[in-house]
């Protein structure tokens, strides 16, 4: 006989290990909140529509949630930096929100995490290698890609890149770069400004984006 309740546990590495077997590292919930129509004409008209240019996979969540399992970095940003679509089926429109997928997804609770471009206006041009840019954006949150200029070169005077944010946080607004000699351990150092494009705001009473 069992006395309470059993618990279960799993380490972070396992449950990643888990995700990476079911195809989720690119996962996206597509939220209907007005209805929305069945899920073979969701298939047939969001590859399209949405703009995915790679292989997905669409499934039922529950009456309102749809799972988008997605295969290229390229979609994941795209579909989450549309703030909602209306996609057509069955001569009608429905709205449809995109959120990043999470482990511990509950209906009713919106993710806290939101995409939006950050720039760099300050960045000496040394820095605009997409490693160099992506370790300035950790300072901040999650990087996913930089902007079609950086990867051209053509925009020396100011650095962009797409990143994964907890909405609920505190944002910089500046972060310092440092270097440090490796002879003589003489330090430099430049603070560096950081600007936002439109950031989701988040409501913690809702538990809304």
């Amino acid at each position: 006989m069992l006395h309470g309740k059993p618990n279960i546990t799993w380490k972070a590495s396992e449950v990643k290990s888990l995700i990476i077997q079911e195809n989720l590292q690119y996962a996206i919930i597509g939220k209907f909140s007005y209805g929305k129509p069945d899920i073979m004409e969701l298939r047939k008209t969001i590859l399209n529509q949405c703009g995915i240019k790679s292989d997905c996979i669409i499934g039922v969540l529950d009456t309102r949630h749809i799972l988008i399992r997605l295969t290229s970095l390229e979609d994941y940003v795209q579909l989450l930096s549309t703030a909602e679509f209306y996609v057509k089926a069955r001569e009608k429109y429905w709205q449809m929100r995109t959120l990043k997928w999470d482990p511990w997804f509950e209906p009713d609770v919106e993710t806290m995490i939101g995409v939006a471009w950050m720039s760099f206006p300050d960045l000496p041009p040394n820095f605009f290698a997409k490693e160099a840019i992506f370790s300035i954006a950790a300072a901040v949150g999650k990087p996913l890609t930089v902007d079609m200029a950086i990867r051209n070169q053509t925009r020396p005077s100011c650095a962009k890149v797409k990143i994964e944010v907890d909405l609920t946080t505190k944002l910089p607004q500046r972060v310092r770069i440092i270097e440090e000699d490796n002879i003589t351990e003489a330090i430099k150092y430049k603070w560096i400004k950081v600007q936002y494009d439109y950031m989701p705001k988040y409501c913690k009473e809702c538990c809304l984006q």
